[in-house]
């Protein structure tokens, strides 16, 4: 039997990164976002956070108004962050926890600690039309929070696999990998769309890709960096390919 398609969401984030570290408006991040689009990407996401390091207010607008695929907004679940996605109206809205010391997103958000505050922010969005999602590790416990707060989806964090696989470390990796397949596999019987991202390059989405409880993949800073050799388009066809052998 056929797996269902596998969308292909790209981050645009550290094209701003980039763009940031000299000033300007070179490299555009929207512009990115329509390339990638036209290699084949199902959706852009973005990561509008607190400090305003990379994507800006200004790219979240343009983003929404101009690209032709859906915008996925990845936030913090503050205040400040709830009337902004409200106001914008992006396809969707992936809750992620945030720390203004970290590099990236470090772990997934702690929905089974945090469910009282975390409901107001899911009831929000959802009210207003958004799709929401919670970025979290493949564990039961946060799984269980996720379908209880109302959340539609889940973004299981990959990060830990993928960095257990680049280090040689076989047997955390395989650890891992059985973590993320049962937990796609829980969240689907929760009735949870399933997407997964972080970390994740040709070989490790081509390897989760097989995985027909997953239904979407956000990748970011791999294609960004492939995109400085290879060019971004052909960085997103590369990664296209890629996911589709790992489906077949």
């Amino acid at each position: 039997m056929a797996l269902p398609y596998l969308r292909l969401g790209v981050n645009v984030d550290h094209v701003a990164t980039v763009r940031n570290a000299r000033g300007g408006r070179h490299p555009d991040p929207v512009h990115a976002a329509k390339i990638a689009i036209e290699a084949g990407a199902d959706g852009i996401t973005a990561h509008l956070r607190e400090d305003r390091r990379h994507i800006r207010d200004d790219d979240i607008a343009r983003l929404k108004a101009e690209i032709a695929k859906p915008l996925n907004l990845e936030m913090a679940a503050t205040d400040e962050m709830i009337r902004i996605a409200v106001a914008t109206r992006p396809h969707a809205a992936c809750l992620v926890p945030e720390r203004r010391e970290e590099r990236t997103t470090e772990g997934g958000l702690d929905a089974a600690g945090q469910q009282v505050q975390l409901a107001p922010a899911v009831a929000k969005l959802k009210r207003a039309g958004i799709r929401v999602s919670l970025f979290i590790a493949a564990e039961p416990a946060q799984i269980e929070a996720a379908a209880s707060l109302g959340a539609p989806v889940i973004e299981i964090h990959t990060g830990a696999w993928c960095d257990a696989l680049a280090e040689h470390r076989a047997a955390e990796a395989q650890c891992q990998w059985e973590r993320i397949r049962a937990g796609a596999k829980l969240a689907r019987e929760h009735g949870l769309e399933v997407h997964a991202g972080h970390g994740l390059d040709f070989d490790t989405a081509e390897t989760i890709a097989a995985l027909n409880e997953v239904v979407e993949l956000n990748i970011g800073h791999f294609l960004v960096g492939e995109a400085i050799t290879r060019g971004l388009g052909n960085a997103v066809k590369a990664m296209r390919a890629a996911m589709d052998r790992g489906r077949r």
